[in-house]
């Protein structure tokens, strides 16, 4: 029988972080904007879809890993789908040191992994485990630096942090216009344009426009090292650039998702799970960025009573490919 949706289509990936840094939040966002929940579960009223243990619901915490499956169309102009239509299988992990196991079993299973920080707390003690965790098992992943509207929120900051304290290179993709009671949306550094959330919707629309005076020598910065780190993963694009010549939209958005599937740099995102700002976004690079099944490397294998890896009982994501035991 054939697949509704191509392998190409799939994206299988889990949301980590600290705790309290609105994983959940971010999930329930998710289940929304793409239509599978009709309402939005609070974590705080015990409400949250992915948080279906009683404990869980009392507490306030995720204590076990939660799997959804929900489809996503690529959506630019807040109205009109954009390409087609991709099955997004997510794991929402646990944030808290004591359920620490359940975080590396995900791990261990997915292709990619969206990290979200607490934009005022940053990179803190238990998101570096899990950047550990996820540097063990080579996942690729992005980061989206989540309660933008928090006091004292800070997304430079957080950028900084990542690089600080994980040791790899964060190269933002957006940046957030605004924070606190200030946040509006975002500046979108690969077009270069503004979202903006005005509506009274629970942030299921927006509008997009060219980007304001006082933000324009800001994005033109930040939109110069996103470039100069892209390009960097082509030497066809690099020369290009030399030359003067910027990569167009589509181009810049290949050369990002080689450098995220290669762990070369990982994009970061901000924006507010919580305020329903900028979450859109995020499901989009996650189509763009983080990897399909097709994507993951080959999965090694041994033949029984021989715990020697062998090329010749690699495993892929193919259909076609027979099981292991059919060919010892």
């Amino acid at each position: 029988m054939a697949r509704e949706y191509p392998l190409e289509l799939y994206r299988n990936f889990g949301i980590i972080a600290h705790i309290d840094a609105g994983k959940t939040t971010c999930s329930e966002r998710i289940l929304y904007y793409t239509g599978k929940e009709h309402n939005i579960g609070e974590v705080h009223d015990g409400a949250a879809t992915m948080d279906h243990m009683e404990q869980e619901q009392e507490r306030g915490i995720t204590i076990t890993s939660a799997a959804t499956t929900t489809f996503w169309e690529r959506t630019e102009d807040g109205v009109t789908p954009e390409g087609p239509k991709h099955r997004f299988n997510i794991i929402d992990t646990p944030g808290h040191v004591d359920f620490t196991i359940e975080v590396e079993r995900s791990l261990a299973v997915l292709d990619g992994a969206v990290c979200v920080l607490d934009g005022n707390a940053g990179v803190e003690p238990q998101t570096e485990t899990v950047w550990r965790q996820a540097d063990r098992y080579k996942v690729p992943r992005m980061v989206f630096v989540n309660k933008m509207d928090k006091t004292g929120a800070d997304f430079f900051n957080c950028v900084a942090m990542i690089e600080d304290r994980t040791g790899a290179s964060a190269i933002p993709i957006s940046f957030p216009i605004g924070a606190e009671t200030e946040l509006e949306g975002l500046v979108d550094l690969v077009t270069m344009e503004e979202w903006l959330w005005e509506g009274e919707d629970l942030g299921a629309s927006w509008i997009k426009a060219p980007i304001r005076e006082s933000l324009q020598e800001s994005a033109a910065e930040w939109r110069s090292k996103l470039v100069e780190a892209a390009v960097d993963q082509d030497d066809d694009a690099m020369m290009e650039y030399l030359e003067g010549n910027e990569p167009d939209v589509a181009t810049l958005r290949k050369l990002i998702r080689k450098a995220t599937l290669s762990m070369a740099f990982v994009p970061v995102l901000g924006g507010s799970a919580f305020k329903n700002k900028a979450v859109q976004p995020l499901l989009n690079a996650v189509i763009d960025y983080l990897p399909s099944p097709v994507d993951v490397v080959d999965y090694m294998g041994f033949k029984p009573g021989d715990e020697t890896e062998t090329r010749d009982q690699a495993r892929r994501a193919d259909d076609d490919m027979p099981f292991l035991s059919s060919c010892v």
